[in-house]
Parts: structure tokens; C-alpha cells; sequence
């Protein structure tokens, strides 16, 4: 699969590529998907080319939105790509599978950026801003028996996640958990996420996780 991204436009890294595998090793044929904060749309291109349709990709970005074009056409897929703040470009569109690996470093404060790279990475102060948002709407946005994958990092709390989503009425597993160093972003962040108590003093690890949120089948 090829991927470009043009300048400014969030680059897939190892979480993209871990939430993209769940995403098709769970996913049916003809499934309807939809990528939300989809960057560069590396997850909703390995949908379509898993066999999904249609795949729906949605972020705030312009340049992001193109991407998402240039690289469907890259890889032979069609990926319906959308402007727009989270659900707002489906309302009332129920799919198969939601997948995000949405902004979640947690910020200065809770202003998320109106543009410029920060706007890929920031999440407000908890870093959660976007995840409690789409944690909240996914299971109106579900047909029955589907399900929305999250990743993030442990640093915002999976706890607090796995709440969110049963609190909406979905049945919660954690997919995977995969430790390793923190990376070169939160790494700079360090100093501000042990004054906060997200991080021991001197902790420079994380554990990345992919959550499932399911209804029920009919």
C-alpha cells in the first residue's frame, strides 16, 4: 500500500498501522466504514483495499482531505473523502465499523488549533477533547452488530475510555496493549505530563492500546 502525504497532513505511524489491522481482521466484505480524524486516510485506504464499501474518510483538514484522494487513487481503491468537524459530514449515516486514532496529546490547554500541524496532534489539556467526543456519538453512528476501534496512548487513561463507550451502551473490549518508548511528541511533552502526574518522574515509556466498542446484533 502506498501512502503520501502532503505538507502539514498527519504522517501514519505504528498506531495508524495497529488500529488498520484490527480494523480488517474484523471487518467483512462490502462492510461500510467510516475513518474519522483520518489524516492521510491510511486507514480507510487499507479498509477499501481489505475489501470494504464504501469507506467513508471525514477530518477538518483541506490538504487532509486531498491526501485521502491522492492516495485512493495510489492504491486503486475508492474512499469517499469529507471536510468536517467529526460526525457532522454524516449525520444520520450509520456504518459497519468506525476506526480513529484521533489527536490525543494532551496541550497547553484545551483550545484545540485551528490550523497548523498542532491542530494533528493536540487534544486539549487531558488530551482527550476528541476521543470523549466520538466515544460519546459512535453508537448512534453504528447499524447493528458493528462497532467503533480506537487507539490511543495510556497516558490519557483507558479506564476513562472503556467507561465512555459502555456508558453509550457498547459492549468494551481492549484489543490489544503494546509497551514501548514514548514517541518523539510526547517525549517533549515530558516535563509538562509529570507535572500533570500522567507521568512517573523519569518515565518514559507508554502503552498504546486499540479499544472495541460493539452493539448488539439485531
Amino acid at each position: 500500500m502506498r501512502i503520501v502525504t502532503l505538507p502539514g497532513v498527519f504522517r501514519p505511524r505504528p498506531d495508524s498501522w495497529m488500529l488498520a489491522r484490527h480494523l480488517c481482521a474484523r471487518m467483512h466484505p462490502g462492510a461500510h466504514v467510516l475513518d474519522l480524524c483520518t489524516g492521510s486516510g491510511a486507514i480507510a485506504v487499507a479498509a477499501a483495499c481489505c475489501g470494504a464499501g464504501p469507506v467513508t474518510a471525514i477530518d477538518v483538514s483541506r490538504r487532509s482531505v486531498a491526501t485521502v484522494r491522492i492516495n485512493a487513487r495510489l492504491n486503486g481503491v475508492r474512499v469517499r473523502a469529507l471536510r468536517g468537524d467529526l460526525f457532522a459530514p454524516v449525520a444520520g449515516e450509520r456504518f459497519d465499523a468506525i476506526a480513529s486514532n484521533p489527536p490525543y496529546l494532551p496541550a497547553e490547554d484545551d483550545a484545540l488549533p485551528a490550523h497548523g500541524p498542532a491542530r494533528a496532534i493536540d487534544a486539549g489539556t487531558d488530551g482527550r477533547v476528541l476521543l470523549d467526543r466520538i466515544c460519546a456519538r459512535a453508537a448512534e453512528h453504528l447499524r447493528p452488530g458493528g462497532a467503533v476501534l480506537l487507539v490511543h496512548s495510556d497516558l490519557i487513561g483507558v479506564e476513562r475510555t472503556v467507561a465512555a463507550l459502555e456508558g453509550a451502551g457498547l459492549r468494551v473490549d481492549v484489543l490489544e496493549r503494546r509497551r514501548g518508548p514514548l514517541g518523539p511528541l510526547l517525549t517533549g511533552r515530558a516535563p509538562m505530563l509529570e507535572a500533570r502526574g500522567l507521568l512517573a518522574p523519569g518515565e518514559r515509556e507508554e502503552e498504546m492500546v486499540v479499544v472495541r466498542g460493539a452493539v448488539a446484533s439485531a
